[in-house]
C-alpha cells in the first residue's frame, strides 16, 4: 500500500537500492499521464483525494493546469509497501505532445522503466508508438497501463467480450512494438503478459484499476466494473475500494521493473561509450555510492528564489553538499550548494543523495541538460554520456520584441533561462535587424514559450508572425580553398563536399556518434557507408546538424594545439550558413593543409575563425549551395467519408499523401 511518509523515511530507503524504482509515464497526449500521476499521488498523502484526477498536480504551471497538458517534465518520490517491504519510487510525469518530446526523451535516459499509458478507446497512436522505441533504444522497460476503460463502457457500450477483444488487440500492438524495437536480449523477456500482472486495465480518472492476477484474488469480473458503471457515479467507490489504482500499477512497477543496480548493470554499455574496464565503469555497473561520482543531467530548473537547480541521476558515488564537482562538457569545476529532490514543484532538501537515485542539485549553474558530472579525482579519464538523439528540430521562428523598450533586457534575460530550461527553445539575434529570434518545434511549443514570457517574468511581447526556418547544404564537391587569419600568419586549406545518405541516416541514429571510440566509428563509416578508412578514423568533429569535420592534414606543426579552435570554430561556421544565414546540414568539411603561427598570441580564436569560416563559405557557394525545406511527417486516422476533404486540405499545402 502506498502512504504518506516524511522525506526522511524516504531517504533512509532510497540507501537500499533493491528497494528503489525510477520510472517514468509516457503515452500519446491526452492519454491520461498526469490523471494517472494524480492518482498515485493522492495514495502517497501528496494531494487530496477529493480532487486526485482533475488536479494534474505534476502540471504545476498556470499553462499547463489551463490546457490540460502537460509542458514539462515533472519529478516526485512515493513511498509504496508492496508484500509488507517498503519501496521507494521516483516517478517522472513527461510531455505526450510531440513539440514538447526533447523533455520526454531526456526523462527517459535517467529511468529504468516506462508506464506506457494507452487509452482503451484511441489504443496504439503514433506518440505511443514514437515514445515507447526511443524508451526500448535507451533499454528502458515498459508496463502497460490501458486507461479509460469506462469510455468503453458508457460511450461505446461493448459487452465484456468485445471489451475482451478490443484490449487484446492493444496489448498485441505494444508487443508487436517491443519485439521490433527492443534490444535482442530482451525481445522475448519483456514481452507483456496479462497473466503476469504486466498490464493493468482501469481509469486513472475514476481512480480503480486492476490486474489478471489482482482480479482473480479479489474476484473481480469485467462485467462487475460494467454494472458499477450502469448504477452511475455513486457506486464508483465500491469500484476504487476493491480496485485501487495505485496498488495495481505499484505493485507491477515493484515487482516488473529493475531496480537501479540491476538496471545498470545492462544500460551503462548501451548510454556511455566509455572503457568499461576502468574503475568508474565498474563503479556505475555496480552503482557503487562509494565510488567516484558519476551524474548525468537531464533537466535543468530556474528556481526564482534560489537560481539554477540541476536534475540528473546519480550514476555511481554520492552527492553532497559542500563538494567540487567537475562538469565535462562544460570543462569546468563548481561547489554543489545544496542537495535534494524534487516532490512535485517543491524541492526538499537533504545531506546526500546516492548511487541509483534522482538528485536535485543546487550550484551547478553552467550545467545544461546532457551535462556528465563527475568527481574531480577522474576528470581526466571520464567520458561524457552519449548524447540524446531527438526526433524533432526547431524548425519554426518568430521575432520578439517587448512593448515597452525599457524591458528589453528583461526580456533578454527570461529568453536566456527560458532556453536553459528547454534546450530545444533556440533563441539568437538577428544581426542585420537586431531582433531576437525564438526558435521552436512547433507552432504550440513557442506559443507556450510566449505565455510564460508573460505568466512566469511578467513581459508584455510582440512576436511576429511564425516562419519556418531552413537549413542550408551542398550538392556537390568543392576544390580547396585557403582561409587566412585577419593577421595573414595561419592559412588553412579546406574544401566541402555534400554526405551521403547513409552517412546522415548512421549519424541521425545516432549508429555513429563523435564520442564513440574513432576505430568503431570507422569501421561502420567503412562497412556501411562506403568511407575510405584512411578518411574515416580522421573525423574531428559531428555537430548537431549532422555535418563532419575531417582532418586529412599530414606534419603540420602546431596543428594539435590549435584543434579544439578550429573545431569550434567550424561548429560556428555551420550554425550560419552563407546562402541565408539559415544552420548547415549533411556537409562534409575537410581540412587538407595549414600553416600555423608559433607564437600562441598569433593563433587564437580571433584569428583562425574567420580563416576556417571563410573557407567553408567559399567552398559551399562553388558547390551547388542549396536550401533544404522541413517536412512534416503526419499518420492521420479517420473515417473513409473524410478521406477526400483531407486528400484535399494536404494537396492545397504542398503535401503528399504516401500511403
Amino acid at each position: 500500500m502506498v502512504k504518506y511518509k516524511q522525506t526522511s523515511d524516504v531517504l533512509k530507503i532510497m540507501k537500499n537500492l533493491e528497494q528503489v524504482r525510477n520510472i517514468g509515464i509516457t503515452a500519446h497526449v491526452d492519454h491520461g499521464k498526469t490523471t494517472l500521476s494524480d492518482s498515485l499521488l493522492a495514495m502517497a498523502g501528496l494531494l487530496s483525494e477529493k480532487i486526485a484526477g482533475q488536479a494534474l498536480a505534476l502540471d504545476y504551471l498556470d499553462i499547463e493546469q489551463k490546457r490540460q497538458m502537460t509542458v514539462k517534465a515533472a519529478n516526485v518520490s512515493l513511498y509504496h509497501e508492496y508484500k509488507g517491504k517498503p519501496y521507494v519510487i521516483n516517478l517522472i510525469d513527461t510531455p505526450g505532445h510531440v513539440d514538447f518530446q526533447s523533455k520526454t526523451i531526456r526523462a527517459l535516459r535517467v529511468i529504468d522503466g516506462a508506464i506506457v499509458v494507452v487509452d482503451s478507446v484511441e489504443g496504439v497512436m503514433t506518440q505511443t508508438e514514437m515514445y515507447l522505441r526511443v524508451a526500448l533504444e535507451e533499454m528502458v522497460r515498459p508496463v502497460l497501463f490501458i486507461n479509460k476503460i469506462d469510455r468503453l463502457i458508457k460511450e461505446l457500450k461493448l459487452s465484456p467480450s468485445e471489451i475482451q477483444q478490443r484490449l487484446v488487440q492493444i496489448i498485441k500492438d505494444i508487443n508487436t512494438l517491443i519485439a521490433n524495437y527492443a534490444e535482442k536480449e530482451f525481445k522475448s523477456a519483456w514481452q507483456l503478459d496479462p497473466a503476469k500482472g504486466q498490464v493493468v486495465f482501469g481509469s486513472a480518472r475514476d481512480r480503480w484499476g486492476f490486474s489478471v492476477p489482482m482480479a482473480q484474488q479479489k474476484g473481480i469480473k469485467f462485467s462487475d466494473v460494467i454494472d458499477v458503471y450502469q448504477r452511475g457515479k455513486e457506486a464508483i467507490p465500491e469500484l476504487q475500494k476493491i480496485a485501487p489504482l495505485h496498488e495495481a500499477i505499484l505493485d507491477a512497477v515493484v515487482k516488473y521493473i529493475p531496480n537501479p543496480r540491476e538496471a545498470q548493470a545492462y544500460r551503462i554499455k548501451k548510454i556511455w561509450h566509455g572503457d568499461l574496464n576502468n574503475p568508474v565503469a565498474k563503479a556505475m555497473l555496480e552503482a557503487d555510492p562509494n565510488g567516484p561520482l558519476v551524474m548525468l543531467v537531464n533537466d535543468v530548473r530556474v528556481d526564482p528564489h534560489a537560481g539554477l537547480v540541476a536534475t540528473g541521476r546519480v550514476y555511481s558515488g554520492t552527492v553532497r553538499a559542500g563538494e567540487e564537482l567537475w562538469l565535462v562538457n562544460a570543462r569546468l569545476k563548481q561547489r554543489v550548494l545544496q542537495v535534494g529532490l524534487y516532490m512535485g514543484p517543491y524541492r526538499e532538501l537533504a545531506d546526500e543523495i546516492s548511487a541509483g537515485n534522482i538528485a536535485a542539485v543546487l550550484g551547478l549553474d553552467k550545467a545544461r541538460s546532457g551535462e556528465t558530472v563527475c568527481s574531480l579525482g577522474v576528470k581526466d579519464t571520464m567520458t561524457p554520456f552519449e548524447k540524446l538523439r531527438m526526433i524533432t528540430e526547431s524548425v519554426v521562428t518568430v521575432a520578439v520584441e517587448p512593448k515597452d523598450p525599457s524591458q528589453l533586457t528583461k526580456l533578454i534575460d527570461a529568453l536566456h533561462k527560458l532556453s536553459i530550461e528547454d534546450p530545444s527553445l533556440i533563441v539568437k539575434i538577428n544581426e542585420e535587424t537586431g531582433e531576437f529570434l525564438l526558435s521552436g518545434v512547433g507552432t504550440l511549443h513557442i506559443e507556450i514559450a510566449l505565455t510564460l514570457l508573460k505568466d512566469l517574468y511578467g513581459l508584455d511581447v510582440v512576436a511576429t508572425p511564425p516562419v519556418i526556418v531552413y537549413r542550408e547544404s551542398v550538392r556537390a564537391g568543392s576544390r580547396v580553398f585557403e582561409g587566412k587569419s585577419p593577421n595573414k600568419h595561419n592559412k588553412l586549406y579546406i574544401s566541402v563536399a555534400p554526405l551521403d545518405e547513409n552517412t546522415i541516416r548512421l549519424i541521425q541514429d545516432r549508429i555513429v556518434t563523435e564520442d564513440m571510440d574513432p576505430r568503431d566509428r570507422a569501421k561502420i563509416l567503412r562497412e556501411q557507408a562506403g568511407w575510405d578508412t584512411d578518411e574515416a578514423r580522421r573525423i574531428w568533429a559531428i555537430d548537431d546538424n549532422i555535418n563532419v569535420f575531417v582532418d586529412m592534414t599530414t606534419g603540420v606543426q602546431y596543428l594539435r594545439d590549435v584543434k579544439d579552435t578550429i573545431i569550434q570554430g567550424f561548429r560556428l561556421a555551420m550554425r550560419e550558413g552563407p546562402l541565408a544565414m539559415e544552420p548547415v546540414r549533411g556537409v562534409k568539411v575537410i581540412l587538407h593543409d595549414a600553416i600555423i603561427h608559433e607564437d600562441p598570441a598569433h593563433r587564437g580564436p580571433a584569428q583562425l575563425f574567420p580563416a576556417v569560416r571563410n573557407a567553408i563559405y567559399a567552398g559551399m557557394l562553388t558547390s551547388r549551395p542549396t536550401l533544404l525545406e522541413p517536412i512534416l511527417k503526419l499518420d492521420i486516422r479517420t473515417p473513409m467519408e473524410f478521406i477526400g476533404n483531407i486528400s484535399t486540405i494536404i494537396t492545397k499545402k504542398r503535401g503528399k499523401l504516401i500511403e
